[in-house]
């Protein structure tokens, strides 16, 4: 049972973290400081630092909190799959219910454009909990790929394919369409296990 001291803890993390996604949606994440995170949530900075030692740590959790909940339901429908079309189907149905909120798909987006600078938080968002990476793919495919065919090349194609989209649709160019990258997706993996496996 959780004390009253853990209980508040949550309560200010909690806290923090909502007013940290609502200034990263109105002014973007580099824009948005750990000053104006505490300020708006009714805290001091020190608060902020107990629960987090910098901003990219707080957005790491944020990111992991909520890529959970897309990844639980993803994950329960896979099982039901019996082909590696099925499969890749309810992946790209996951994708696609992270594509729909443009606000976030905005603050990853430049988030992933940050890290992409600094060689230890570049490794903390390969990791598989922060993103959609060529590994997760190849474990998720893994039990519908033939003995021979790489999965892994297969995840490194759906997930290029996947970020691609991700920066078209960010800069709001509109000559794509998800269901479009989706179907090429798909068939592209597809032929690639027919033609090498």
């Amino acid at each position: 049972m959780a004390t009253k001291q853990q209980i508040k803890s949550q309560q200010t993390m909690d806290e923090l973290m909502a007013s940290a996604l609502e200034l990263f949606e109105a002014k973007g994440y580099q824009d948005a400081s750990v000053a104006d995170i505490t300020r708006k949530a009714g805290y001091a900075k020190g608060s902020f630092y107990r629960c987090w030692s910098s901003k990219d740590e707080l957005f790491l959790q944020i990111l992991e909190k909520k890529l959970g909940q897309y990844r639980q339901a993803r994950d329960e429908r896979i099982k039901s799959a019996d082909s590696l079309e099925q499969a890749l189907r309810i992946i790209w149905d996951f994708l696609e219910s992270m594509v729909v909120d443009r606000n976030w798909a905005k603050i990853f987006l430049e988030f992933t454009v940050h890290a992409a600078r600094d060689k230890n938080l570049r490794g903390q968002l390969a990791k598989s909990q922060h993103r959609l990476s060529e590994d997760v793919f190849a474990r998720l495919l893994a039990p519908f790929v033939p003995e021979g065919c790489s999965a892994e090349r297969i995840g490194a194609l759906n997930t290029a394919l996947f970020e691609g989209f991700m920066v078209h649709n960010a800069l709001e160019i509109g000559v794509l369409r998800l269901e479009d990258v989706r179907e090429a997706a798909v068939a592209l993996a597809l032929r690639q296990v027919r033609e090498t496996c």
